[in-house]
């Protein structure tokens, strides 16, 4: 295979796409799975049953428990948090992990907090520093404590309101099958 890690990191894990870089102080469990051009920032935690796309970016600090899976071309701002217990308490031998599913394409901005048992939607934007309660749409934009949506967005990573229309551009979109079209 043709990737990197840093020798700063503890990569247990075999399951490495090529062109992927690992960089410093990371640590990978045996399970995990990465795909191909993936770029791991520094102090991340990846742990046993989570599977990591295509394409995608973990920024530093993030930490992806059991349970979580990503699909490819996802970015994780840094220090985004993942949940897989809804009911943590130190030392419970009886908790229950939950799944929780990254949409293809879809941005997670800095220190949000996503709770376990959701799916994120292909293509949606969670802005920094939200909490994330419940699942979302496809394409939808979405930030707050709690997380409320917001407005849209489209597959290239434009930004439009609740009314579909881009503010910068002043084009008009439509949804088609949940994802907006441009209409002008």
């Amino acid at each position: 295979m043709n990737y990197k890690i840093h020798t700063t990191s503890d990569v247990q894990t075999e399951h490495i796409g090529d062109n992927t870089t690992i960089w410093q102080y990371c640590v990978i469990l045996k399970g995990a799975a990465i795909g191909s051009n993936c770029n791991i920032c520094s102090h991340c935690f990846i742990e046993n049953s989570v599977s990591i796309g295509n394409n995608v970016t973990v920024k530093s600090g993030v930490q992806l428990w059991n349970g979580v899976i990503i699909a490819d071309e996802v970015f994780i701002g840094p220090n985004v948090s993942f949940t897989n217990d809804l009911a943590p308490r130190s030392k419970n031998t009886n908790w229950h992990e939950l799944t929780t599913t990254v949409g293809k394409g879809a941005s997670i901005g800095a220190n949000a907090t996503i709770l376990c048992g959701i799916e994120l939607g292909a293509y949606c934007m969670i802005g920094a520093g939200s909490v994330v309660t419940k699942s979302v749409p496809p394409f939808t934009l979405w930030y707050g404590n709690p997380a409320q949506h917001k407005g849209f967005v489209t597959e290239q990573g434009r930004v439009l309101g609740l009314d579909l229309k881009d503010k910068e551009t002043e084009k008009q979109y439509i949804l088609v099958q949940g994802k907006p079209i441009c209409h002008d």
